[in-house]
């Protein structure tokens, strides 16, 4: 795929050129929005920057180019871990301490930054008061909530938000002419980036789709939908989930933009209490923020279901 430049982030883009031209770069930057709107090209971008003076890209670009330089440092959990612990935050601090190899500073970037736990962070946070010679610390967040407010206190915040869905579906359809873009978008939840890896699972949505309408309804038993759902990415699951309970919310508040979808109508949100599908969705919400790992994914998709199978009759969850 060529490399396309991420039109919607002009305005950041512009933003962080007039601070480089009147000297006011920041030396930490918290990047936030949600996953699938280029915070990573972003950050890629700020980096190449700084560390290569013949750099001009006028803005980030997707794919995202890999930046191989010996003065940037990009954190992230290992292969085998889901979270960023503190021994890794640890090395960067005294990387960072070094002389810059080719004399532009250094640019560590850490990604996702509510991956670091309470003490990485907690270890982080000296080097984000006062970074080490002329270095840049870009940190990267789908969930800004998750990060404490320390690491808030000590950063430049730049919010990186979704275009409109026009804009969004001219930009997509440009990568790919005439695929199903409005789909995938929405399967994304708005994000472009996002929606471009969802184009390949709208075939698992229309089944994850036919398996929740099912359940609701007392076709399909809870716990072989669960079996079925648990050999998918639990992520992909949990956001899954949650978009289709927001869809709920809206469609029996009468705000939905597409009401009568496949998913959501009137015969299951009938049965449903609107306090309880709130309730229900803060629940996936709090999975959603937790590490791989830390739960039974089987039990927790087999209640999940079997309470929506129950019309949210109010009982005991995870």
């Amino acid at each position: 795929m060529n490399k396309k430049e991420i039109n919607w982030l002009k305005s950041f883009a512009q933003n962080w050129k007039d601070r480089e031209a009147h000297g006011r770069v920041p030396h930490a930057v918290l990047l936030t929005g949600p996953a699938g709107v280029g915070k990573r090209a972003a950050a890629s971008w700020i980096a190449a920057r700084r560390l290569d003076a013949s750099v001009d890209a006028p803005l980030p670009v997707y794919p995202v180019p890999r930046l191989e330089h010996a003065d940037l440092h990009w954190i992230a959990p290992l292969e085998d871990k889901h979270t960023i612990g503190i021994e890794q935050v640890r090395d960067l601090v005294a990387e960072l301490s070094l002389t810059s190899y080719e004399g532009h500073g250094k640019v560590a970037v850490i990604e996702p930054a509510n991956a670091m736990t309470h003490n990485a962070a907690n270890s982080l946070l000296k080097t984000l008061e006062e970074p080490p010679g002329d270095t840049i610390l870009v940190l990267v967040a789908d969930r800004a909530g998750r990060l404490p407010a320390t690491i808030f206190s000590r950063c430049q915040r730049i919010d990186i938000a979704a275009p409109k869905e026009a804009g969004s579906l001219a930009w997509l359809d440009q990568l790919q002419p005439g695929a199903d873009w409005r789909a995938a978008l929405k399967l994304a939840g708005g994000a472009p980036l996002a929606a471009v890896a969802a184009l390949d699972e709208l075939d698992t949505h229309a089944q994850m789709s036919r398996d929740f309408i099912g359940v609701a309804r007392g076709r399909l038993s809870p716990l072989k939908v669960a079996a079925a759902w648990v050999k998918l990415d639990t992520a992909f699951v949990l956001d899954w989930l949650a978009r289709q309970v927001q869809e709920a919310i809206l469609l029996t508040a009468g705000r939905a933009q597409s009401p009568g979808t496949p998913t959501m109508d009137e015969s299951v949100l009938k049965r449903m209490d609107t306090r309880n599908l709130f309730c229900y969705l803060d629940i996936i919400n709090r999975l959603r923020g937790q590490p791989k790992g830390s739960f039974n994914v089987q039990l927790t998709l087999e209640t999940l279901l079997i309470d929506w199978s129950e019309g949210l009759a109010p009982r005991k969850t995870v």
